[in-house]
């Protein structure tokens, strides 16, 4: 007879030990190697943080002029990706095209059976350059436009909003964007990192273990829940009708994205709080405060009819929204934010490595 503790969802089990990053409930704080994120965010750039998942260590201005320039020697993507990414169905998601061009970078990795701390460091560096032409061109083909070219001349993160929107950002667009980069670029042990530690924990290469995790976050339940609060929004005009309609979808019993988190369950996500003050500041600029209103309108309903609060995904879809940023790439560009902590997920779990093997609970045919 089985004695095993079940746990659906594996809720609150331990699955690995790690150095890389905690959400630290109690202290309502999220933690990446040891330093607080959202005090991070208030001081340091999406770049630093990533030299911080990869290196263990804030960078040096040194330092990070280096990092950046590895970055932008590595911005050029295969001829051959974009050939593929052209010839698939035009219904195709992004995200689809995402993982399949992360799957096809394998295949010109001429060293990719050495496992070493060293070459997925290398790794690491190449698809964090590349990951912003992989998501914006395969957005792109899908709508029948031609692949845009990255400007070396901006910074890392004023060339991908550059690349979505096809103008160079404005000082307060580039700091905005950089910070909800920073804020998406590690949790700790989401679906889709368990995801890539999983698959690379049966040895199998970084490119693999980022493809599973593209699959994992393509879920609505994950990284889909900010396109989802978007098209929520754009259902209505005002904060009123907003509110009528999180009404009718709590009267039917509907699951309301943008709402709930495992982790933060008595308050707001303190991520999602750092993107309302964003959502403010970009409303400011244009004098329309339509967004704002409606976002705060449903968090108040929300905490009174069900004691939820906004996760990261609430607010940052109206920021990506103000930003010009098209619905289908909200979760293309939660990947590639996210694509530092994967990576360093996928190193640790290289450099100390045991296969995942769980067992079951039965409950089928007696025997």
């Amino acid at each position: 007879m089985q004695t095993i503790n079940y746990k659906p969802g594996l809720e609150g089990v331990i699955a690995v030990e790690t150095a890389i990053s905690f959400l630290d409930s109690e202290k309502e704080k999220i933690v990446i190697r040891g330093q607080d994120l959202i005090e991070l965010s208030k001081q340091k750039s999406y770049l630093d943080v990533a030299y911080l998942l990869l290196e263990g260590n804030l960078p040096s201005p040194v330092e990070k002029a280096a990092f950046e320039q590895q970055l932008k020697e590595n911005y050029d993507v295969p001829k051959e990706v974009i050939d593929v990414l052209k010839i698939l169905p035009k219904k195709t998601h992004p995200m689809d095209a995402q993982r399949t061009a992360i799957s096809m970078l394998g295949g010109f990795d001429e060293q990719i059976d050495d496992r070493s701390v060293a070459a997925n460091k290398k790794r690491a560096i190449e698809l964090l350059g590349k990951l912003p032409s992989i998501t914006v061109n395969s957005y792109r083909v899908l709508q029948n436009q031609d692949p845009i070219q990255p400007r070396a001349d901006l910074s890392y993160s004023a060339n991908f909003l550059y690349m979505i929107t096809g103008k160079v950002p404005t000082a307060i667009e580039e700091e905005i964007f950089d910070r909800l980069l920073l804020l998406y670029i590690e949790h700790e042990m989401p679906n889709s990192t368990f995801s890539a530690r999983v698959i690379a924990s049966t040895q199998s290469d970084i490119y693999g273990a980022l493809t599973g995790a593209v699959a994992s976050l393509k879920g609505n339940l994950h990284g889909g829940a900010n396109e989802a609060v978007m098209y929520m929004l754009n259902d209505v005009n005002n904060a009123q009708s907003f509110v009528n309609l999180l009404k009718d979808k709590l009267n039917k019993k509907e699951k309301i994205m943008g709402f709930g988190h495992r982790v933060y369950m008595k308050k707001m996500d303190p991520r999602a709080l750092i993107m309302k003050e964003a959502l403010h500041q970009l409303c400011q600029q244009t004098g329309d405060y339509s967004l704002y209103e409606k976002c705060e309108a449903g968090e108040k309903l929300m905490e009174q009819e069900k004691g939820l609060f906004p996760n990261l995904d609430y607010y940052a879809a109206p920021v990506y929204w103000m930003l010009g940023i098209p619905i289908p790439l909200y979760t293309p560009i939660f990947f590639s934010s996210r694509t530092a902590g994967l990576c360093a997920h996928v190193i640790e779990q290289h450099e100390h490595n045991r296969i995942f093997r769980p067992r079951v609970k039965y409950i089928g045919k007696p025997y």
